[in-house]
């Protein structure tokens, strides 16, 4: 009786240790929403304002990528700068000639050794230095000051003009770094000018009246074209003819 009594005894403790080891039950179906409602599910207007947002950030972290390339290809001479308008020297520098401007565009592309349609300051300091009129690093910012029309600390095509345009003019300081760059440059402007005026104002008269001298400078060069293709032309059938008379 005793054994049984005991046996009784741990069975009910197994059966009670059982009991509380029992996993927990699943929750009702009334719970479930309550607990659900907790964490309420994100609207699909946020939903769409937050994606909107994504986009906006993806396209502006493209553009800016966009433009930092650019910039780096202009840098390394990969690409051309934008220009904000047509710019045609030879309706608004009219003082000068077709040759005399070419020359000075010539010059340009030659000191221009980032390719970039820029003189920067290294690049001007090469070119005094060139010409045998070194500069300071001072004299060579002032420089590019005194015709540096967009701020940038750079010359462009046009400002590079303006150099020669105020040598004409004699606006310039007679012992200036730029005075030095027109009258060492090789390009007379002071000579060479519209029908040789020496005064700029009345060159500026002058130059509404020299229309013809333009339009026949632009002939000269297409006279001089179809002359190099005559010529051409000419050594290419003699050159023939001496073929088919060694085949014959």
């Amino acid at each position: 009786m005793a054994s049984e009594e005991l046996a009784r005894k741990l069975q009910r403790r197994l059966d009670t240790e059982q009991g509380s080891a029992a996993p927990a039950t699943a929750p009702t179906e009334e719970e479930v929403p309550a607990k659900c409602s907790e964490h309420p599910e994100t609207p699909e207007s946020e939903r769409a304002a937050t994606a909107g947002a994504d986009d906006n950030n993806a396209t502006a972290s493209s553009e800016l990528n966009a433009k930092l390339t650019r910039r780096l290809d202009i840098n390394d001479g990969l690409a051309a700068p934008k220009r904000s308008k047509v710019f045609n020297p030879y309706t608004e520098f009219k003082e000068f000639s077709r040759k005399q401007i070419k020359d000075m565009e010539a010059m340009f592309k030659r000191f221009d050794s980032g390719k970039d349609g820029f003189i920067d300051l290294m690049e001007l300091k090469l070119m005094m230095e060139k010409l045998g009129a070194p500069q300071t690093h001072l004299g060579l910012k002032n420089m590019i000051k005194e015709v540096d029309e967009d701020f940038d600390g750079k010359l462009s095509y046009r400002e590079f003009l303006l150099i020669f345009h105020k040598a004409a003019a004699g606006e310039l300081e007679e012992e200036s770094g730029l005075m030095a760059l027109a009258r060492l440059s090789e390009i007379d402007v002071s000579t060479e000018g519209v029908m040789g005026a020496k005064d700029f104002f009345e060159a500026k008269m002058k130059a509404l009246s020299v229309g013809s001298k333009f339009e026949l400078e632009i002939l000269e060069e297409k006279e001089e074209r179809k002359k190099q293709e005559q010529d051409k032309k000419e050594r290419r059938a003699a050159f023939k003819e001496l073929q088919s008379t060694f085949c014959s």
